[in-house]
């Protein structure tokens, strides 16, 4: 086994929920070592976070730019850097250390505008180094699965799509900390729950289906009365070639918490995912008996193997998936560092989806602000 990556962090302080699972997932594998963070805005934060975590204060920065600077000089500087700030600083962020040659793992959204997603696009394209997204539902096996189920033809030419990402967290007004910068125009950008999750079962859909969206119709709400941004998305759905899909992505609906789900149908079959219980995934060839596929179970494809670490009916979950997505990322450095070409069965969100997701967002907007009219993803 090679040695892991070093690792740094920014973002991700006492507290943040979303750091510390950015760092489970890159432990889970043994692949990263987290030596180095600028883990908040605020020096104090910063300092303190940076000792729980066991980092050399040397390498505990109160700000990402000089980290990114002083990394880069290192002999032993970092090799990767996770971003796991609010939107409006990914870009700035993931700028410092792509220049450097430092390979960026950012949380998503890509960023809070579309101006900063272009200008990142081509921060990627300027270096040479790897830039992955966290769309970490892309890791579980059982959606690996499907993907390859599609790319089969078991299911045949695909008609429909139907995606949902429901929760009930903002149901009433917000008063703390994690919630606060998710309705902020200023930090999450011109989405709510459309960024924040509905760009995720955007994300899925297509990374399952192999399927680009053409133009969309959005019907986006604020029912918390002062919200500035939505909590709540109807979107239908043309995809080039003819098929046709919905999404919902609701932050207000009681009774779910996180109720991902993915239904998609062909000509000649349709299969099911609910996220809550990511190890099945129903499969019902047409004029059939609906059949259960399970992680690591019989019928199982080379995809879903790869990326299962257990037996089947221990149950595998976010972690893990999240985790997949850092070993394809490990397997992409390294292969990059001892400058091999990446192996063509390691898969991971790159910058285009994460300009997907922006186009998703954007176009939602435009298109409810003309009252559901039907737009055209820009590019």
């Amino acid at each position: 086994m090679t040695r892991p990556i070093r690792l740094g962090m920014v973002g991700g302080g006492n507290d943040a929920f979303i750091g510390a699972v950015h760092r489970i997932a890159s432990r889970i594998d043994g692949r990263f070592e987290l030596v180095a963070g600028a883990l908040s805005s605020t020096p104090e934060k910063a300092q303190a976070s940076g000792q729980a975590l066991g980092l050399d204060p040397a390498r505990t920065y109160d700000d990402f730019k000089s980290m990114a600077i002083r990394e880069a000089r290192l002999k032993d500087g970092i090799e990767a850097v996770a971003i796991v700030t609010p939107n409006h600083v990914h870009y700035a962020a993931a700028r410092e250390f792509l220049k450097r040659g430092i390979h960026v793992i950012c949380d998503k959204p890509l960023t809070s505008t579309m101006a900063d997603a272009k200008k990142m696009a081509k921060a990627v394209a300027d270096s040479d180094a790897l830039f992955v997204l966290t769309h970490n539902y892309t890791g579980y096996p059982m959606m690996r699965q499907a993907r390859q189920m599609v790319a089969n033809g078991d299911l045949g030419t695909i008609r429909v799509v139907q995606v949902e990402y429901a929760q009930d967290w903002l149901t009433e007004p917000e008063d703390f900390k994690q919630a606060a910068w998710r309705v902020d125009p200023a930090r999450s950008g011109a989405g709510g729950s459309t960024g924040d999750i509905g760009t995720h079962a955007f994300n899925l859909a297509g990374f399952v289906t192999g399927l680009e969206v053409e133009s969309l119709c959005a019907d986006l709400q604020s029912f918390v009365s002062g919200r500035q941004l939505d909590d709540n998305a109807h979107v239908m759905l043309r995809y080039k070639g003819g098929a046709r899909g919905m999404l919902w992505c609701s932050q207000v609906a009681p009774g779910n918490e996180n109720g991902l789900g993915l239904r998609v149908y062909g000509d000649k079959g349709g299969i099911e995912w609910r996220q809550e219980n990511p190890n099945q995934l129903w499969f019902t060839p047409y004029g059939e008996p609906k059949r259960l596929l399970t992680r690591g179970g019989k019928g199982a494809l080379d995809a879903a193997e790869r990326v299962t670490r257990i037996p089947a009916g221990h149950p595998e979950g976010y972690l893990e998936g999240f985790a997949t997505i850092y070993r394809e990322a490990a397997d992409a450095i390294e292969a990059h560092r001892d400058g091999n070409d990446v192996p063509a069965d390691v898969t991971y969100p790159g910058i285009a989806d994460g300009m997907a997701g922006m186009q998703f967002v954007d176009a939602c907007v435009r298109s409810s602000k003309r009252d559901g009219a039907w737009v055209k993803l820009a590019p």
